[in-house]
């Protein structure tokens, strides 16, 4: 009887062991004999995959949905860090909101929210096509390379693209990796396109800036993008003069965050500073925000968005360095405000100033944007604790001796540290990261890691960005004033605030404001 119940088992085990064995050696040659064609659906060549198990799927069939599934992780990756972005702008109205006076909440808080409107209407109808009309094949959506057309000239025996020219009003791009780009990068232009928001804040004529939010998007954002993103003249700089890998900004240091910044300076140099800011002999008086907690808040929805911004930036979930530009990007937060306290508490105003604990950790993220895949985390600590320090000296400097007014430090925090994050990439990228990045063979590296062209190549993308940007401001911001009548609202609107003037309604319906500091007293 035993011997009968041992002999069934062994051959039930047998029965159950052999076609496993079977079907994994058949898996195991095919995943050695396999490769990928341009769509990245893997396919087979060196056995036959299209004899078909009677109830089971092919081996190409596997194939094609492994491929599929390859792509819709990187879709839904993509997506769902645009959302995270897209969250951002709750968190930029609460940081210039809360670090404004009460009497202009309501004003603010509309510039925040019409500027993702009327910037994503922008970016509809021209920039999208002007960055990424000729970018090419999107490898990690699929491999769609309707994106083709780029505006080039030929100097100096080399090609320099200029602008793409397809994709106007996402007319002939009907594919689904060509909408999550364009969602993606459109959250993308929204963050350039708040800043100014910031420093030009609490004189700004609301007619003068809805023309601005329509430009921004349509058209000075993506210029200097396409020629870092979209393939353009500053990406070829590795393939055309042998300079490192062009211009590399991972995720928006410059692209981004310095083109808001370098525009902030503008808008706010040429609106002039609020009144009663500045006394007759130059000294700055302190306006103070209506609302610390607020901001806070508004800092810490910026910080959670940011994990959508750096991360997403691979285009792709099924590249692992997420979790080091993920820790990178954390770090460096930590450090920049770790930073902007410390200095502020022993070395400038003896308190541990909230305001620029805030800043300090939001020019932590914006320093870290460029290089974070690039760098290890104890240069991404490092680059922070620069951060931290540097916004708060760029604050006072930008205050004091070049008497511009920018009421939330967007100057510092986004211009400035934009332009040290670039520079940071091209000293601290410790060619553990980005192989073949613009089509340059080899990693990434920077000056200190033995590639001092990389660096060179990196400077040449912050001074391009303050010229080009500058420039077009300057241009745009004074066609604006002269259509609208001037951009700065009248004085007598500006000391009643503006929200009842411009937007015809208080942002705190019954409140009694102290006429001093403007801030809400009862109800």
């Amino acid at each position: 009887m035993y011997k009968k119940i041992i002999i069934l088992s062994i051959l039930s085990l047998f029965m159950l062991v052999v076609p496993t064995i079977s079907t994994l050696e058949s898996a195991s040659l095919y995943a050695a004999d396999r490769v990928a064609d341009p769509s990245g659906v893997a396919t087979g060549t060196a056995i036959d995959v299209t004899a078909a198990i009677p109830g089971q799927p092919t081996l190409n069939e596997v194939a094609a949905q492994a491929g599929h599934n390859k792509i819709s992780i990187n879709m839904v990756w993509l997506l769902i860090c645009g959302f995270l972005v897209m969250f951002m702008q709750a968190g930029f109205a609460m940081v210039e909101a809360g670090l404004t006076r009460a009497k202009n909440a309501a004003h603010t808080m509309s510039m925040n929210m019409m500027v993702y409107a009327l910037g994503m209407i922008g970016f509809f109808i021209s920039g999208f096509a002007i960055m990424f009309g000729g970018v090419g094949a999107l490898g990690t959506l699929g491999g769609f390379g309707g994106l083709a057309n780029e505006f080039t000239i030929n100097l100096f025996g080399h090609t320099f693209g200029l602008i793409g020219t397809k994709g106007f009003f996402l007319t002939g791009t009907y594919d689904v990796a060509v909408f999550g780009l364009f969602l993606f990068q459109m959250v993308f232009m929204d963050t350039t396109a708040t800043i100014p928001t910031g420093s030009m804040a609490e004189r700004w004529k609301f007619s003068s800036f809805v023309i601005y939010g329509v430009v921004v998007g349509a058209l000075i954002y993506p210029i200097y993008g396409n020629w870092v993103w979209g393939g353009g003249w500053l990406a070829t700089l590795g393939s055309n003069f042998h300079l490192g890998h062009g211009v590399v900004d991972f995720a928006g240091s410059s692209v981004v965050h310095m083109t808001g910044g370098v525009l902030a300076f503008v808008g706010a140099a040429m609106i002039g500073p609020r009144l009663g800011k500045y006394n007759k002999d130059g000294s700055p008086n302190a306006i103070p925000g209506h609302s610390i907690p607020m901001a806070v808040v508004g800092c810490f929805i910026l910080a959670f968005g940011w994990f959508g911004f750096n991360p997403g930036s691979t285009l792709a979930g099924g590249d692992l360095r997420i979790s080091v530009i993920a820790v990178n990007t954390m770090i460096a937060s930590a450090t920049g405000a770790f930073a902007s306290m410390l200095y502020m508490w022993f070395f400038k105003t003896k308190k541990p100033d909230p305001s620029m604990m805030i800043n300090g950790m939001l020019a932590g993220l914006v320093a870290i944007t460029a290089p974070c895949a690039f760098v290890s985390v104890q240069s991404a600590a490092l680059i922070g604790l620069i951060s931290g320090v540097l916004v708060i000296e760029a604050a006072f400097f930008i205050e004091r001796k070049l008497k511009v007014d920018d009421p939330v430090g967007a100057v510092a925090v986004h211009g400035v540290n934009g332009t040290w994050g670039v520079i940071a990439l091209g000293l601290f990228a410790d060619g553990t990261y980005g192989d073949g990045w613009n089509g340059v063979a080899g990693t990434v590296k920077g000056l200190f890691y033995g590639d001092a062209s990389q660096f060179y190549a990196q400077i040449i993308g912050v001074v391009t960005n303050i010229v080009y940007v500058a420039s077009i401001g300057w241009v745009v911001f004074k066609l604006i004033g002269l259509i609208t009548g001037g951009m700065r609202v009248s004085a007598q609107d500006e000391l009643d605030g503006l929200d009842v003037p411009e937007m015809g309604t208080e942002g705190y319906s019954g409140m009694k404001m102290d006429k001093n500091s403007e801030t809400p007293l009862s109800r």
